[in-house]
C-alpha cells in the first residue's frame, strides 16, 4: 500500500493489476510512501489512519478475470525466479501458511502432469470467481483498469491533481504467456467460465467475448457468488490481517 501526505492519496495494492508498476512510479515519482505490506486492504488502512488520511484519494485497480486466470497459471506453471518452487523464496512470496499451502498445491498439480491451463482451471475453479475487490472497490474514488493501465493512471493523477511526469514504466510482467488469454480457452473450460466469472463480470462491467454466445448470470450463480465473497471476506477482513501480523512478528523475532 503507498499513502502520500503531501498529494493526499492512498494506493490500495490488488495483485496481478499492475499495482507493482504504479506501486513504484508513485514512491519514484509522486511522493509515495509504502505502508502496512505490498497487498493490504483497505479495511486495514483504515483501522490506523487518521480521521484526515481516512479522506484521502483512494485508488486501487482492477482487471477482466479471464486475463487475471490465466496470469495465475502461467506465474505458476513458468515461475523463471523459482518463488514457488523453492520453499525460502515462497515463504516471501506468499504472504501467509495459508497461501503457502494453496500455491505449493497447484504447482504440484502442474508438475505432476505437466497440466495445461484447462487442466488448472478445471481442477481449481468450480465456484463464482471472487478477489478482496469485493471489499471496498466499490467506494474508490477511482479504479484503474489493467486493460488500460497507462490511460487510467494518468487520470487517477489528474485527479489527485498531479500532473503526469512519464509514461508508466513496464514492471513484473508475467513471462511465458500468450498475448491473446482468451487462445488458453477450449469448449469445455468456455463452459465452465461463463459460470464462474459470471457474476464478477457482471458486477465491473465486463464482457465476454461474443463469439462465445449468450451468458446468463441466474440468480442461483448470484447467490453462490455472495455466499463466496461472505466467506472470503471473513478470511480477508479478520484472519488475514491477523496472520500478517504473525508473520511480520516472525520476521522481527518477536
Amino acid at each position: 500500500m503507498i499513502i502520500s501526505d503531501k498529494h493526499k492519496y492512498v494506493f490500495i495494492e490488488l495483485p496481478r493489476t499492475g499495482s507493482t508498476a504504479i506501486a513504484n512510479e508513485l514512491r519514484e515519482q509522486y511522493d509515495g510512501i509504502p505502508i502496512l505490506y505490498k497487498h493490504a486492504t483497505y479495511e486495514e488502512f483504515l483501522r490506523d489512519a487518521t480521521p484526515e488520511q481516512r479522506e484521502y484519494f483512494s485508488f486501487s485497480g482492477i482487471r477482466n478475470p479471464l486475463d487475471d486466470v490465466v496470469s495465475v497459471y502461467a506465474k505458476y506453471a513458468q515461475d523463471p525466479r523459482k518463488l514457488y518452487r523453492d520453499p525460502e523464496k515462497l515463504k516471501v512470496q506468499s504472504r501467509n501458511l495459508l497461501e503457502r499451502i494453496r500455491d505449493r498445491r497447484r504447482v504440484r498439480f502442474i508438475e505432476r502432469g505437466n497440466a495445461e491451463f484447462a487442466d488448472f482451471f478445471l481442477k481449481f475453479y468450480r465456484f463464482p470467481y471472487s478477489r478482496w475487490s469485493e471489499l471496498s472497490h466499490t467506494s474508490f474514488d477511482f479504479l484503474i483498469h489493467f486493460e488500460r493501465l497507462q490511460e487510467d493512471f494518468s487520470e487517477a493523477l489528474t485527479l489527485i491533481g498531479i500532473e503526469p511526469r512519464r509514461p508508466l514504466p513496464e514492471r513484473n510482467r508475467t513471462g511465458g504467456k500468450a498475448n491473446d488469454y482468451l487462445s488458453y480457452y477450449t469448449p469445455e473450460t468456455i463452459a465452465r467460465a461463463k459460470w464462474v466469472f459470471g457474476p464478477y463480470m457482471k458486477k465491473w462491467g465486463y464482457a465476454f467475448p461474443e463469439e462465445w454466445g449468450e451468458v446468463n448470470v441466474s440468480w442461483w450463480n448470484q447467490l453462490e457468488f455472495r455466499l463466496v465473497n461472505n466467506l472470503k471476506g471473513t478470511y480477508w477482513k479478520y484472519l488475514r490481517p491477523q496472520l500478517a501480523k504473525l508473520r511480520s512478528m516472525a520476521h522481527q523475532g518477536v
